[in-house]
């Protein structure tokens, strides 16, 4: 199966923009293999199992113009037949070794985790080259995969979640690859031949855009040798990244007629990069404002005082090309136009007044209390090695994050909220029958 639409991305794995570690005990190394391409390693020998996470830069991103799904079919056939194994073949070779691999396509990469225990590491490892290395895409698999695509793409178009994304992108980014469906359309993923998955294989899977994470029974010099077994033999650059983007995002109101009785509402505008000096601060005060806790303004507004929804959220979306600040909220129809003006009032306050010592210090009290919470195994911290390398970190990143969000001050959330909050600006995407709603009102 290969949807995979990331929701938050990197930021958010690494507690940016929500829960992380108070001070993950973990020594990160980095390595340089012998030809010359750099991974960050944890050695952890107490356990004979190593997990490796790959992520090459640009994702489905890179689709070529009027191929628009190649990716994203790709790499779901990563795994079915490689080298000289069918896809029946290979499922039975890593059963044999107790080996698990994962390929997920987002807009800001495609993502490559295997696990496997340390007395079989050379056949995994083989095993895992020829997946990355040598995908069969046999004819019988791509229609097989296609026709998953094509039916995820069907349960989409009757999804409100999924309508409501994709509208609010499209508004925001037009033509720009965030602006479309990573998984294509209908008639683009029907028409996408051998060659065209072929040449989007090509595309992505390049040395310079490489980024791995390795945790387990692994030696520096082991992984060295892995990466370049693993990778060596790609091509070293592939498609031309798709330029920045700023979204476009004016205040009011998109209204998408859908037969349902509850609204879906996506809100947002635009954020903030994660390398803005301010961007701590940001975190703070998205957590009073409505980080996700029964203590944010927004869930004690919208459903403790008026019980117009189950849960309403939002938070920061730093991606690599762009920066929206986004929501979410659902309520039935005759009361999301409700829940739509308390959440405008209440971004409205938090512009004008900012937060109170207590939500900062309650705030920073939460972000900075629930570790381990990310760090709870091999494969997760394979995946937040790679997640910091992604948005620029450097390895003393685990020990100093809690720092970070300490030094924030009541002057600072202040500051960021009159700065970056724009309530006039704030737009909502509505799928249902809202009632008293219609497109470009904003009351």
């Amino acid at each position: 199966m290969i949807r995979f639409i990331p929701i938050l991305g990197f930021a958010t794995a690494l507690g940016l923009a929500g829960v992380a570690p108070a001070q993950a005990e973990v020594d990160i190394q980095s390595v340089t293999s012998p030809g010359g391409i750099e991974a960050w390693l944890v050695e952890e020998h107490s356990l004979p199992f190593v997990a490796i996470e790959i992520a090459f830069k640009g994702g489905t991103s890179l689709d070529a113009d009027g191929k628009r799904g190649a990716i994203n079919l790709m790499s779901g056939l990563l795994e079915e037949g490689a080298g000289d194994r069918d896809a029946r073949e290979f499922a039975r070779a890593a059963e044999a070794l107790a080996t698990s691999f994962g390929f997920s396509a987002g807009p800001e990469e495609l993502t490559v985790s295997a696990r496997f225990l340390t007395e079989n590491f050379d056949e995994s490892v083989a095993l895992l080259r020829d997946a990355i290395q040598k995908p069969r895409f046999d004819d019988a698999d791509i229609e097989r995969v296609r026709a998953q695509v094509l039916s995820g793409l069907a349960f989409d178009s009757q999804d409100p979640n999924e309508i409501a994304s994709k509208t609010f992108a499209e508004m925001a980014y037009g033509n720009h690859p965030y602006g479309t469906p990573q998984e294509g359309t209908p008639e683009s993923v029907a028409a996408l031949t051998r060659d065209d998955i072929v040449a989007a294989h090509r595309d992505v899977l390049v040395q310079d855009r490489v980024l791995i994470g390795a945790v387990g029974d692994i030696t520096s010099e082991q992984l060295g040798s892995l990466i370049d077994t693993l990778l060596g033999d790609l091509p070293e650059t592939g498609a031309s990244m798709p330029p920045q983007i700023t979204p476009t995002i004016e205040g009011g109101t998109t209204v998408v007629d859908f037969d349902t009785p509850q609204s879906v509402a996506m809100f947002g505008q635009t954020g903030i990069s994660v390398d803005d000096d301010d961007y701590f601060a940001a975190v703070v005060l998205n957590q009073v404002l409505g980080g996700g806790s029964f203590e944010s303004r927004l869930m004690n507004e919208v459903r403790e005082k008026r019980g117009l929804t189950y849960g309403v959220y939002s938070y920061l979306y730093p991606r690599d090309l762009a920066n929206t600040y986004m929501g979410s909220v659902s309520s039935a129809n005759d009361r999301i136009a409700e829940a739509i003006a308390v959440i405008r009032d209440e971004w409205a306050k938090a512009a004008e007044n900012g937060v109170t010592q207590q939500e900062l210090d309650d705030a920073k009290t939460y972000l900075t209390g629930a570790y381990p919470l990310r760090f709870d195994g091999n494969g997760p911290i394979a995946g937040i090695l790679v997640g910091m390398q992604s948005i620029g970190l450097d390895p003393d990143y685990v020990k100093t994050r809690n720092e970070r969000v300490e030094r924030v001050t009541l002057e600072d959330v202040t500051r960021v909220a009159q700065s970056l909050l724009a309530p006039d600006d704030l737009h909502f995407v509505v799928v249902g029958k809202p009632e008293g709603l219609e497109d470009g009102t904003t009351d």
